[in-house]
């Protein structure tokens, strides 16, 4: 528990160093977003996001006008981690439910410390840890501690349960930070636009290269994690392996087109890269896109 905490504190360092040198101000807060309400319209100003302009105002006939927001100090940051069996897949200390319950710690950290309130949603196929939104350092250690001693009852998926639970239990508009590798054979596109509708809404994609990057072993066991089913696959066969790759990676982009079109922040990170740098990119384009 001490060495995972040390460790989520260079990270936060990391984050705040790089935000404070290089960014030149860029920032706030790096989860000003959600935590913001309207407030009045102005008229709409070359390099305006688009998504800021109020169409009602501007359609009676007297130019583009964008609305204006005020920043909301009790700003609400909720996390949603998958935490099926199928992020137990990479290398040692590098799974993706590693990863996942690490992305959570340190931006719990950082959220405590822009005094908003944290929680945690850990799901499955069924509701495996809830911890309400509160304020202050206690919170982020609390969190820390509860997903180090988390152990699922089930290995299943089902997103679609998750987002449901969620919107049903978060009331107020909030940041949601759903962390999953998006494997999952129900539809749950609908239930993510409705979730963006009410809140703001990221989504951070894992994913392994033992997943893509299969090796030519000849005929091996493959083991599903969720179902413990295993199959036996031939890795030499034909196009086997780039079949497997491009399925991934039409998923990836799937996903990432989604989330384009219904204004979602979007990243995908693999087990193996310092994810700093992306989730750094992502406040930034967050921050941009919500200046007025």
């Amino acid at each position: 528990m001490k060495a995972l905490l040390k460790k989520l504190r260079n990270y936060e360092i990391r984050i705040r160093k790089a935000i404070n040198s290089h960014m030149m101000g860029d920032f706030h807060s790096i989860f000003k977003g959600s935590g913001l309400e309207f407030d009045d319209v102005r008229p709409y100003q070359y390099g305006d996001d688009i998504r800021s302009i109020d169409w009602n105002v501007s359609a009676k006939g007297h130019g583009l006008y964008v609305k204006t927001f005020k920043e909301d100090k009790e700003q609400t940051v909720f996390f949603i981690l998958d935490v099926s069996a199928s992020q137990n897949i990479g290398g040692e200390g590098r799974m993706k439910a590693d990863i996942g319950k690490e992305i959570c710690g340190v931006l719990s950290l950082a959220a405590t410390k822009e005094h908003s309130h944290v929680g945690l949603i850990c799901y499955s196929d069924q509701n495996e840890l809830y911890l309400r939104p509160l304020k202050g350092a206690l919170q982020a250690y609390e969190i820390i501690s509860a997903l180090t001693k988390l152990k699922p009852i089930s290995k299943t998926t089902n997103l679609k349960k998750a987002v449901s639970f969620a919107v049903n239990i978060i009331k107020r508009k909030s940041v949601i930070i759903l962390i999953s590798d998006f494997i999952d054979s129900e539809n749950y596109y609908q239930d993510l636009k409705a979730l963006a509708k009410r809140h703001d809404l990221v989504l951070i994609h894992l994913s392994d290269k033992r997943e893509t990057s299969l090796p030519k072993l000849g005929i091996i066991p493959v083991q599903d994690k969720e179902s413990g089913k295993t199959v036996w696959i031939n890795t030499s066969f034909g196009d086997f392996r780039e079949k497997i790759s491009t399925q991934v990676q039409t998923k990836t982009k799937e996903l990432a087109d989604f989330s384009r079109k219904h204004q979602i922040n979007f990243i995908s990170l693999d087990t193996q890269e310092d994810y700093i740098p992306k989730l750094l990119k992502l406040f930034k384009i967050r921050n941009r896109a919500m200046k007025v």
